[in-house]
């Protein structure tokens, strides 16, 4: 019988006898509900009935109007028979109820009523006593079932728990005994193990690996020779350059492409050490000085290489691939080389380059129609061209907002194309921290007062001015408050700092949102992009532009946040 064959039929039965537990719990589980809810159902309503209807009569007894209520539990009553002898209890009741309303002030009548009632409910008293009897026996009979099967399944499971793992790790005890001599090199050793199941293909498999490594002990030095001419033709013909390393970093085989961007002969490449040539070769260095020195190393991505080949300038992307090997008998791996693989990704840097230049045309002849529309819009407003009504009025001001809003998405998509095209225009002159934060409160003030959002500044005495862009500096910060105004409740607070931070100033935002989720504040300056979830009322460009402007400063930006406890935009840049 095959392994999968017990283990289907092991864990098969298992599964039935899991089975059978569950259907004689739940059997016995639904008889004893059964039994309950016929108590609950059928007599303990009757006495709730019964004991209304004793309130309702001692009402009566008092000259109160108990009738009504009487009635209604007689009526509930006389739909809830369910024990013998309880109709003509009921009946009485009705009947006597009706002498009664006759001659409401015979006593005798009351009397007689309540024990009619107390007749009625010492009924329904012995029913669930017998009932309750019945439970109790179902009860007895389910712990019974329980138990046998129970029982039961615990005989077959510790039948399968001391069976099932010998049969399994008796034969890989044997078949490891029999490998360990292969693995020692003694490839004439064969694995003996007659057995017609899953170890027995096993052990015909690692016979024919004995047999092949036999074969391949005994073979001669020119099929390896072969094999490595194979290989570096293999390479010869890649289109992408390639060089290989070991783990000195001298450099083992090189293709054809990397030789004619190297600008350097075989010669002068093969067998030498990566850092002799880089002395020499500016493409080399680039390519060697990020090289990791340990298999766990990280390789960090790096911007593209940007290489004069083919008669044109070229863009590359390098990948380094760390070749490891796990020693035998060892557990650890062990680095012994690196390979160097360059992508040619210059058509893709060209259709971005089209792309940016498209942006910055259309955006920039998108300016003059928003400049004459934001034109016609005063001329509209003015009183000297005629009266305008509230609707009129109405729709200027939302003419008027999505002019300034498209004129906000082509001033960003201008700064982008900058950015991207390296033409950032910087003034970088010492500057007052102060005057920057004055320049940005004073530009969004009217904007938080529209919320009622208070501005608070925390401002340290006695700043160093800083290096940067005046201009370009408070447009980050304003776009900073902005978005803090606009991800803030209504009636919030935002905090505004500056203080000396090691060496320079830095500027921070702290506003009262919902915060950043931690999946994506990695992405928060990213391109274009907007958290899943926010209001999408721009176009995802400020928080990239920013960025771009303070790194170009010499500056670093960041972001600390947490959801529900609002997000603090920061960037530091250094004194003057």
């Amino acid at each position: 019988m095959s392994i999968k064959t017990k283990l289907r039929l092991g864990i098969g039965l298992l599964f039935l006898m899991i089975l059978l537990l569950s259907t004689v719990g739940i059997s016995n589980i639904n008889a004893l509900k059964s039994d309950t809810e016929n108590i609950l159902v059928d007599n303990y309503n009757s006495l709730e009935y019964g004991k209304n209807m004793i309130a309702a009569l001692d009402l009566m007894q008092q000259e109160q109007d108990g009738i009504t209520a009487f009635e209604k539990n007689l009526n509930l009553q006389e739909q809830n028979v369910t024990e013998k002898g309880e109709g003509q209890a009921t009946e009485q009741i009705a009947q006597r109820l009706a002498m009664l309303k006759a001659n409401p002030q015979d006593t005798q009548l009351h009397l007689l009523i309540r024990k009619d009632i107390f007749r009625l409910m010492e009924l329904n008293m012995n029913a669930i006593e017998r009932k309750s009897n019945v439970a109790n026996q179902t009860a007895r009979t389910g712990n019974t079932w329980i138990v046998i099967s129970s029982t039961l399944c615990f005989l077959v499971a510790m039948t399968l728990l001391v069976n099932l793992p010998g049969n399994i790790a008796n034969p890989i005890k044997e078949l490891t005994a029999s490998i360990k001599e292969i693995a020692a090199k003694n490839y004439s050793q064969r694995v003996n193990y007659r057995s017609k199941n899953e170890f027995g293909e096993l052990a015909d498999s690692f016979n024919t690996m004995a047999e092949k490594l036999e074969e391949y002990n005994n073979s001669n030095l020119s099929k390896i020779l072969t094999e490595k001419m194979r290989i570096e033709t293999l390479i010869n013909n890649m289109h992408e350059p390639v060089i290989g390393l070991d783990e000195n970093r001298t450099i083992l085989f090189i293709n054809n492409e990397a030789i004619k961007i190297s600008g350097l002969r075989p010669e002068e490449i093969m067998g030498r050490t990566a850092q002799d040539i880089a002395e020499n070769n500016d493409l080399v260095r680039s390519l060697v000085n990020d090289l990791p020195q340990h298999e766990n190393t990280e390789v960090l991505s790096s911007v593209p290489l940007k290489i004069y080949a083919d008669n044109k300038e070229s863009y590359f992307e390098k990948e380094i691939v760390n070749i490891t090997i796990k020693p035998t008998g060892e557990k650890d791996k062990k680095l012994i080389g690196h390979v160097i693989i360059l992508k040619n990704i210059t058509p893709f840097k060209e259709l971005d380059f089209a792309k940016t230049n498209f942006i910055a045309t259309v955006s920039h002849e998108l300016k003059t129609p928003i400049a004459s529309i934001k034109m016609s819009l005063l001329l509209l407003e003015n009183q000297n061209t005629g009266h305008i009504n509230p609707e009129q009025q109405q729709l200027i001001e939302s003419i008027k907002e999505d002019s300034n809003r498209l004129l906000k998405i082509t001033g960003e998509l201008l700064n982008m194309s900058q950015v991207e095209t390296g033409n950032i225009q910087l003034s970088i002159q010492q500057s007052d921290p102060a005057q920057i934060l004055e320049y940005a409160v004073e530009a969004v003030k009217v904007q938080a007062e529209q919320k009622q959002i208070s501005l608070h500044v925390d401002k340290e005495e006695n700043l160093p001015e800083v290096k940067a862009d005046t201009e370009k500096t408070a447009w980050v910060l304003i776009n900073f408050l902005t978005n803090a105004i606009r991800y803030s409740q209504q009636s919030g607070q935002i905090h505004i700092a500056i203080q000396q931070h090691e060496n320079g100033v830095q500027f921070s935002v702290k506003d009262e949102g919902q915060g950043i989720d931690s999946r994506y504040r990695a992405k928060i300056f990213n391109r274009y992009f907007q958290v899943p979830g926010s209001a999408k009322t721009g176009t995802g460009l400020g928080l990239a532009i920013s960025k771009e402007f303070i790194e170009a400063q010499g500056g670093h930006i960041g972001v600390n946040s947490e959801i529900g406890m609002g997000s603090t935009f920061f960037f530091k840049l250094p004194k003057a």
